[in-house]
């Protein structure tokens, strides 16, 4: 079962004034933008939001060590060195969304890394081995001999004998 907020707190800071306290000390110049952050404003924030934010605190300082390499590696995961405006407006995002941007660049270089996929070679995907396909591309109607233009997908195939009368 998975354990409240409280009791993740309990067990890994003993109390909330020390996760403040490891929050505020993770929260440097190197790695955090201060925005609006005081001590009695963090005590009020809940539990389970501060337990996040020392995770990807923690996480950024092991992996990259400052926000600056964060940026940079985003920069180069996505190809646009270049591009000082970019960098620049990564630069003003929140540690946790560049962490989200960093993680999705990571998997889409991967996948870029990997080749083209069945689809982009030419097959058809698993649908058109099974035929599942085919009745989706035809008019809606053709089923029952008679076709009238209209396109319909397997969920509508209800609605449609419905409109234009079920025929055996």
């Amino acid at each position: 079962m998975k354990k409240t907020p409280v009791s993740l707190v309990k067990e890994r800071f003993e109390s909330k004034e020390k996760l403040v306290a490891a929050v505020q000390k993770l929260a440097t110049q190197d790695l955090w933008l201060d925005r609006v952050s005081s001590v009695e404003r963090a005590r009020r924030v809940a539990n389970a939001k501060l337990v996040r934010l020392h995770d990807s605190l923690t996480d950024a300082k092991k992996r990259f060590g400052s926000r600056d390499k964060l940026v940079s590696s985003i920069v180069e995961l996505k190809k646009r060195v270049k591009d000082k405006g970019f960098a620049s407006k990564l630069a003003a995002y929140p540690l946790p969304q560049l962490l989200d941007l960093h993680a999705a660049a990571e998997r889409a270089s991967k996948r870029e890394a990997q080749g083209p996929g069945r689809r982009a070679q030419g097959g058809e995907g698993p649908r058109a081995q099974s035929g599942e396909g085919r009745a989706q591309s035809q008019g809606c109607c053709q089923s029952l001999m008679e076709p009238c233009g209209q396109r319909a997908s397997a969920r509508w195939s209800r609605v449609l004998r419905s409109r234009h009368g079920a025929r055996s």
